[in-house]
């Protein structure tokens, strides 16, 4: 995702635009699903449809939006990634993951009311099984790779790579994408079509987790994330990195030096002494 600047004082932005971005992520996720299985007449594959080009379109705006402020990156595993990758400080972390969920579970919340349904009403929809943990693995594992990938080659991309991705993705995991922890915590609220049954949700969350892991490995080792330049390192590093070279520099023209022009003792020590009358 956009590498937003991290500058302190900008923190409480960066996650409003998170908590913000991730209540509309999820706002269409589970409103999009009520509205397509209300419309589609029992048809599932058309309320799928209808919650799949909803959610894919909504994420690419919403990336747009808020990657400048944020990184726009609503999902924790996404998060923990970057955490490991240095594209996010590790103590920044713990407050991008916490907005999101609580951000996940206010977009649910307004999705149902929205629709006239409860608040919170948790789903019964089961969603079990090795096949759909599978799903999972492999919709997080080729997230993160579209995402590494795009980030490190191809970043103006990134937006509409994942906005298509995701499109794709609800039809070719048995999972139907979840591919994220905050969206599988917040879906647990809603007994409609984008629901998940709570007892559920930590296998989900668990292969969530490792497809994310895998990712991040595979592209460590694909593309390696550049060394930052000599002027972006700390000046303490730098100095350091002077000091150490030009010691070095030094010692070796002292050898050199000695090794060029070598001085025997005796004479040296004779050069030293203050002549006397023996010696003139």
């Amino acid at each position: 995702m956009e590498q937003p600047e991290t500058n302190p004082k900008d923190f409480p932005r960066r996650l409003t635009a998170e908590a913000v971005g991730t209540a509309f992520l999820l706002a269409a996720v589970v409103g999009s699903g009520i509205m397509g299985e209300r419309l589609a007449g029992g048809n599932v594959a058309v309320a799928l449809l209808a919650n799949t080009v909803s959610t894919g379109a909504a994420l690419t705006v919403l990336i747009l939006t808020f990657g400048p402020i944020s990184g726009a990156h609503f999902n924790p595993a996404v998060t923990v990634a970057e955490g490991f990758l240095g594209g996010l400080a590790w103590r920044d972390v713990p407050g991008y993951v916490a907005v999101q969920i609580i951000g996940a579970v206010a977009g649910v919340i307004v999705a149902n009311l929205m629709f006239d349904e409860p608040a919170v009403f948790f789903s019964q929809k089961h969603r079990v099984g090795a096949g759909q943990w599978l799903g999972e693995f492999v919709a997080t594992f080729g997230l993160l790779s579209v995402i590494q990938g795009c980030v490190r080659l191809r970043s103006p991309a990134v937006p509409f790579a994942v906005g298509g991705y995701i499109t794709a993705a609800y039809w070719f995991t048995s999972s139907t994408s979840f591919a994220n922890p905050a969206v599988t915590i917040a879906r647990t609220l809603s007994d409609t079509f984008a629901g998940i049954y709570p007892m559920h949700a930590p296998a989900f969350i668990v292969m969530q987790f490792i497809g994310a892991g895998a990712a991040t490995a595979l592209f460590w080792w694909l593309v390696p994330p550049p060394r930052p330049a000599l002027s972006e390192r700390p000046a303490s590093v730098v100095s350091h990195k002077y000091a150490c070279e030009s010691a070095r520099a030094t010692w070796s023209s002292a050898r050199r030096d000695d090794e060029q022009w070598p001085i025997p003792r005796e004479e040296e020590q004779r050069s030293r002494r203050p002549k006397g009358p023996a010696d003139s």
